[in-house]
């Protein structure tokens, strides 16, 4: 902090003495002693507060990052969640629209198959009812592990 030599000091002890003098140097080197002491603790102390506070910044930051990166994560799995039901839907909507037209027809092969006759049941789709359309068999071709009746 200072640059003070030992010379210096010994200029400084004999001003001090010529100036106080003897019988209250003692005294005085004693309260200045104190007041240097008070004057480091009170440093460390202010640098002390101001180490903690950089420390309690870094750890709000540090926590900000991590809040960020939580509402990042929770906002990816909401995201993938939600394309997971909106398949999840799609593929119950495809399989009801192409249940439909079987489940009328699928009593009536029920029924020739318990009867025990050996005939063949008559085609899902009757001469009466209407044809499906191309894109019914595209939706059908499109679920795997599904046959054509």
């Amino acid at each position: 902090m200072f640059d003070v030599g030992f010379s210096e000091i010994v200029v400084i002890a004999v001003v001090a003495l010529v100036v106080i003098g003897p019988e209250r140097l003692p005294k005085t080197a004693r309260t200045i002693g104190h007041l240097l002491g008070r004057l480091q603790r009170y440093v460390a102390d202010v640098k002390a507060d101001i180490g903690r506070e950089m420390e309690l910044d870094e750890l709000r930051k540090l926590q900000q990052q991590v809040h960020g990166a939580a509402q990042e994560i929770q906002q990816t799995v909401s995201a993938a969640a939600n394309r997971f039901e909106s398949g999840v839907r799609d593929v119950e909507q495809q399989l009801n629209t192409a249940g439909t037209p079987e489940a009328s027809a699928s009593p009536a092969t029920d029924a020739a198959a318990t009867d025990g006759s050996s005939e063949k049941a008559p085609p899902a789709l009757s001469e009466s009812a209407p044809k499906p359309d191309a894109p019914d068999d595209a939706r059908q071709a499109s679920l795997p592990g599904f046959d054509k009746i």
